[in-house]
């Protein structure tokens, strides 16, 4: 039986597809996935304890004026005028200690979470890591099932943290 050329195009494109598709997964190298624990490293930093101290102080005074608001709410159609009126002020009031309270909280927060994306990127590169994920977020949402106790890079991260 003889081939001709008509014939064996159609076999000859299908298995040039099927080699072009194979050959760019042959040359990727294995890339490595490490995990860290966020909320561990984010408490290490020294200046943890003074955003824990601003929640703190907010959390209490907010919470007072909120409870007061909840109190006033509860009355529903009973309340008074004036109750009516002090919730107003009252809500307005939470509103603007709030912000006072975010200015002062976030640019602590924004020095920590830069420090420990520093950290995480230098020990993440220099071990060789493509990739970086927050141990608890990838269980939790089960991206992650299973991971090798290797890739935990929290505890280097940590000393990359210190000064």
């Amino acid at each position: 039986m003889k081939m001709t050329a008509k014939a064996l195009a159609p076999l000859a494109l299908v298995a040039t597809f099927g080699l072009g598709t194979l050959a760019p997964h042959a040359q990727t190298a294995p890339q490595k996935v490490g995990f860290v624990d966020v909320s561990k490293l984010l408490a290490a930093h020294p200046n943890d304890k003074d955003i824990k101290d601003i929640q703190s102080k907010a959390d209490a005074e907010l919470g007072a004026l909120d409870k007061q608001i909840k109190a006033i709410d509860a009355k529903g159609a009973g309340a008074s005028a004036a109750e009516k009126q002090q919730r107003e002020t009252l809500i307005k009031t939470i509103q603007s200690k709030a912000d006072g309270y975010d200015k002062q909280i976030n640019p602590k927060i924004a020095v920590v979470e830069k420090a420990v994306d520093t950290a995480v990127s230098s020990v993440a590169k220099a071990n060789g890591y493509a990739v970086v994920m927050d141990r608890d977020v990838a269980a939790k949402s089960g991206l992650v099932i299973y991971a090798d106790p290797t890739a935990e890079l929290t505890d280097a991260a940590l000393k990359a943290l210190k000064p």
